[in-house]
This record gives C-alpha cells, sequence and structure tokens, in this order.
C-alpha cells in the first residue's frame, strides 16, 4: 500500500464521542451491538435521546433488560410523538432496548394488536405489567408520559388520561363502565 504525505486529521471531538458511545455500550449490554450503534447514532445525529440504559438500571443476568418506567420513557421518546406505529418498526425498539420478547408479545396478544399499534394502549398495558394496581399503572403512564421537569406530581392532558383509564378498565374486564364514569367525573371536577 503507497504511503502518502497526507496527515489523518482526527476531529477533537472523536475521543469523548467515542468514550460516551462505549460506556453507553458498556450499560446497555445490547444484544445487538451493530443494530444498536446504528440506533444510537441515528439518534445523536437527530437530536433525540440515544437508547441507553440508565446506571441505576441493573443488567439481567439473561442479557435482557428488566422493563422499569425509565426504559419506557426512552421508547416513549422514540415513538417521537406518533399515535400509530408499525409492529415491527416497535418490535425492533424494544429489541435495541433488550427488553424482553416474551414480554412484548404478551402486551401484543392482551391487546389483541396487529400490525398497526395504538402506542398510547400499547404503552397503558406495558406499564400495566410494572403495576399491580390500576391506580398505580396509571401513576406510571403519567411519569411516562410528562415532559414535566419540577418536582411536582407528573401531569398529562386530562383527555389523555380519560382515555387510558377507560382502555385499562375495560382491558381490566373488573371495573364497571359506570364506576369508571363516576371516577373521571370526580377526577374532572377536582382539577
Amino acid at each position: 500500500m503507497p504511503q502518502t504525505d497526507k496527515q489523518i486529521c482526527i476531529p477533537p471531538e472523536l475521543p469523548e464521542l467515542l468514550k460516551q458511545f462505549t460506556k453507553a455500550a458498556i450499560r446497555t449490554q445490547p444484544q445487538d451491538l451493530i443494530q444498536w450503534a446504528a440506533d444510537y447514532f441515528g439518534a445523536m445525529s437527530r437530536g433525540e435521546i440515544p437508547p441507553v440504559r440508565e446506571r441505576s438500571e441493573r443488567v439481567a443476568l439473561s442479557n435482557w433488560a428488566e422493563l422499569t418506567p425509565e426504559l419506557l420513557k426512552i421508547l416513549h421518546s422514540r415513538v417521537a410523538g406518533r399515535l400509530i406505529i408499525h409492529a415491527d418498526e416497535l418490535a425492533q425498539m424494544w429489541k435495541v432496548l433488550s427488553l424482553p420478547t416474551d414480554l412484548f408479545n404478551s402486551v401484543m396478544n392482551v391487546g389483541r394488536f396487529t400490525e398497526e399499534i395504538e402506542w398510547l394502549k400499547f404503552l397503558a398495558l406495558a406499564c400495566s405489567s410494572l403495576g399491580v394496581t390500576i391506580a398505580k399503572t396509571l401513576k406510571i403512564v403519567c411519569e411516562v408520559l410528562s415532559s414535566d421537569h419540577d418536582s411536582g406530581p407528573p401531569r398529562i392532558p386530562f383527555s389523555t388520561f380519560q382515555f387510558l383509564y377507560t382502555y385499562i378498565a375495560e382491558v381490566d374486564g373488573e371495573i364497571s363502565a359506570s364506576h369508571v364514569s363516576r371516577m373521571l367525573n370526580y377526577i374532572e371536577q377536582e382539577v
């Protein structure tokens, strides 16, 4: 190979960029490093939050992450405000975060989702796998959806809360429509 006298210029930000990427990869432990790297740098180039697990989240011994509100918040930011998402795209996002495929399939089955998924319904059911009760599930959903950064309770529009509460109660099947209506009327009066 012929040698040239031309000096290779390394951008000064490259070492720090690679250092941050390496730390993120070690924390996240992606199953498919190449795909995760593409998603990581793609998110960075678009100014989005990359798919990185936070330090506080422990890595499961099976190489699958345990679902957390923080990972659902990352997933929600990746969906980027769309109401409908294609099942294959969501499955890929789920995989990049190293979340359990059996949990993804379970949420898909419970929600009876097909190719086109209503994102908020999927999110609500994913949150229900973390919450023992409907109240706890709704609290987690509010934390994931809220963009409030102050120390107060997470807030979402009442119409969104109403939609999610009605849907979760419907899927649960043990809460009457009249009870849901009374609760929503009470909450709306308090708001």
